[in-house]
């Protein structure tokens, strides 16, 4: 399996490898590691795998320099040094006494070049997709829109403000177009992608019938599409492996003391951060709304050449005056937080996400409803999705992008409303959130859909 090397990708596919493994003995897998240099969360995590996983390690191109242009970079330089590690790697494994056979090459929906290789190998090539069925089934529209009307997502005219695909019931307004098709040096990538991706044996999604149901059944009927195994939700989640130092000892003492479902979480992923005008917005939101919080806050990264944002020298230089002292009683707010153990603390009753798919699955395994504030990438699709074609989750703000210096400003009576809707109101919306966390477990039992999609993909793959 070949992912690359980002938060939202590469846990999934060692997640799904374990799974793999626990549901038959008749495979191994290998994972190749590729690294980046710009990703200290990534490189801690895949120096972990290195060490209890077997795989070639891909280092990092030091010609690189900027993290903006490392995947659009990768295609042409790594794919030879990826193709070289696993000719290395099967020669190394020829020679042990242990009789393995390579049988299928996985990669990422970022890493498709490399599924030439799987042609040398002559065995076939399957895609890995970390990202949702709607992400898939939007993309395979737009490229298809692109080489046979000449459509440009880049270019839609002002008169047209929303776009109907396939994959939902509902057109997608222009401000919920992905990145990767919104943006003149991605969507040419995306769309090389999106060509190779249809040349694969299947595709394994992340994600579960129950919850995206009208997707799947979309892409099951294009006879232009390969088949697909919804094989979700594919998360880590084990709760026992926060490292309890001082801080996060005293996150969790606070929430022990909270009454049960009481405390809304604020948090926005790897690279979700704000400066200091959003900051007092959002601290003026949460006080005037009278709810206990939970809230993760981080500031733009320090180094030019990084997009992970990290943690503020000091909170109380960020917040306004006087607001600390002022919500001593009601709420914390910390840098980096252990996301998962907190979603599983019985205390918290609601997240306010930036919509990444895997923090969305994590909330939903947990039964923790979202109010959603999408930030970057594929979210504000994830966001629509939830809020306004499955009508799950809240509103915080749907159409926020997270543009760095012009940055849109979300005003804190728009936040104290989202909380109360979040926290207050929408009992249907809590409702059935709670039956979809239902489903997701059940999905992963014997005989669940996912379950049952993976012994399918199993016996696909081994023919």
């Amino acid at each position: 399996m070949i992912p690359i090397p980002a938060i939202g990708h590469l846990p999934p596919v060692f997640e799904f490898s374990k799974r793999l493994i626990s549901q038959t003995n008749r495979l191994s897998v290998t994972i190749v590691l590729i690294r980046t240099p710009f990703a200290p969360e990534i490189e801690s995590f895949s120096d972990s795998l290195a060490a209890s996983v077997s795989g070639p390690n891909i280092p990092p191109l030091e010609s690189i320099k900027s993290a903006h242009t490392f995947f659009p970079q990768f295609l042409d330089s790594q794919k030879d040094a990826v193709r070289e590690a696993l000719l290395a790697d099967r020669a190394k494994q020829s020679g042990s006494s242990v009789s393995t056979v390579v049988v299928g090459v996985v990669a990422d929906i970022l890493t498709t070049a490399v599924m030439g290789t799987a042609a040398e190998f002559g065995v076939p090539a399957y895609v890995f997709s970390p990202p949702n069925a709607t992400f898939l089934g939007f993309v395979f529209h737009v490229q298809k829109l692109h080489d046979e009307e000449r459509v440009d997502t880049t270019e839609l005219p002002d008169s047209v403000g929303e776009l109907a695909v396939p994959c939902l019931t509902r057109p997608v307004p222009r401000w919920a177009l992905p990145d990767v098709v919104a943006d003149k040096v991605w969507l040419p990538i995306m769309l090389g992608h999106t060509r190779r991706i249809r040349e694969a044996k299947g595709i394994l999604v992340n994600t579960f019938r129950e919850l995206e149901s009208y997707a799947l059944d979309s892409m099951g009927g294009d006879d232009c599409i390969p088949p697909i195994y919804p094989v979700g939700p594919v998360v880590n989640l084990e709760i026992d492996d926060v490292v309890y130092d001082d801080r996060t000892n005293e996150i969790f003492r606070w929430l022990d003391d909270q009454p049960e479902s009481s405390v809304v979480f604020l948090c926005f992923g790897t690279m979700g951060r704000f400066g200091g005008d959003q900051v007092g917005e959002i601290a003026r939101g949460l006080e005037r709304s009278g709810h206990r919080f939970l809230w993760a806050l981080r500031r733009p990264p320090s180094e030019p050449k990084s997009n992970i944002s990290t943690d503020y020298d000091d909170l109380i230089d960020i917040l306004p005056e006087g607001f600390s002292d002022r919500t001593v009683e009601a709420g914390r707010v910390v840098g980096w937080a252990p996301q998962k153990a907190i979603l599983a603390h019985k205390a918290i009753g609601g997240f306010v996400s930036h919509c990444g798919w895997n923090s969305i699955l994590e909330s939903l395994w947990f039964a923790v409803p979202i109010a959603a504030w999408p930030m970057y990438a594929e979210q504000q699709l994830n966001a629509f999705q939830l809020v306004v074609e499955l009508e799950l989750a809240t509103e915080m703000k749907l159409s926020y992008r997270m543009k760095g210096e012009n940055d849109m400003i979300v005003s804190a009576s728009e936040i104290e409303r989202g909380i109360r809707r979040l926290m207050e109101e929408g009992m249907e919306k809590r409702v059935k959130w709670e039956e979809m966390s239902e489903m997701a477990r059940k999905t992963l039992m014997v005989s669940g859909s996912s379950f049952s999609s993976t012994g399918r993909f199993v016996r696909d793959f081994l023919g």
